[in-house]
């Protein structure tokens, strides 16, 4: 007999760790992890929403803000949050819903049963942005800090270039981060009102994940140990 659906989505400001945190979810209770942007660019075969996507963590893409609300949604629906699946237990999609409106289209779609909200100082996101670079071929993001490539300035497998997005230097950060910040508060404020809401504090995924981890265990038994993620 089928398992219900568990439909959970992360948020977080950019450099949050919202990628880590769905792939290490998806590894530790054998869920589905649902990549927004990516089905986003599938959908539209990189052509038209070329304009609306910007290379995000983990070799992922995330819309940007001038995605309208209603078009991502209507794009999610099919493969994101489905009605009715017999061979997973659960969806966790990062970064969506982006804004209100996002958040009361996705309302039409399905009722979510969780919200995991990253919070990390702004200094420290500031500080992770400014130091992320990416293959662009591939979505691979390395982090001069504490994920360097092998060799300064190209990418481990192939050798190509790395470039650091406009968004990620350091002038752009902190506009960046204040955008989210707006967007982001009348989301937050909607699932918190639901009782749906759960937010985790700290400077590092490292630190962040086992209260994740304990979270989700209340709800769905873990396929791996916490120490295993």
């Amino acid at each position: 007999m089928a398992s219900k659906l568990l439909r959970a989505v992360v948020l977080g400001p950019p450099g949050s760790g919202k990628g880590t945190v769905c792939e290490r979810i998806a590894r530790s209770f054998g869920l589905q992890h649902l990549s927004s942007g990516q089905f986003l660019r599938e959908s539209l075969g990189g052509g038209g929403a070329a304009h609306w996507l910007s290379p995000g963590g983990q070799g992922s893409f995330t819309a940007v803000s001038l995605m309208p609300s209603t078009q991502t949604s209507i794009w999610l629906h099919p493969r994101c949050f489905p009605a009715s699946h017999s061979h997973f237990r659960a969806a966790a999609c990062p970064g969506f819903p982006r804004t209100l409106g996002q958040a009361k289209a996705l309302d039409g779609i399905c009722e979510l049963d969780l919200v995991i909200s990253l919070n990390i100082p702004f200094e420290t996101l500031k500080d992770r942005l400014s130091a992320r670079w990416v293959h662009p071929a591939s979505g691979r993001v390395y982090n001069m800090d504490f994920n360097p490539p092998h060799t300064q300035g190209v990418d481990d497998l192939t050798g190509e270039p790395l470039v650091q997005r406009q968004d990620d230097r350091p002038e752009a950060v902190a506009a960046r981060l204040r955008k989210y910040k707006d967007a982001a508060k009348p989301v937050i404020e909607l699932y918190r009102s639901r009782g749906i809401l759960h937010s985790f504090s700290g400077t590092e995924t490292n630190k962040i994940w086992p209260y994740v981890y304990t979270l989700l265990s209340s709800r769905i038994p873990p396929i791996l140990s916490e120490e295993e993620h």
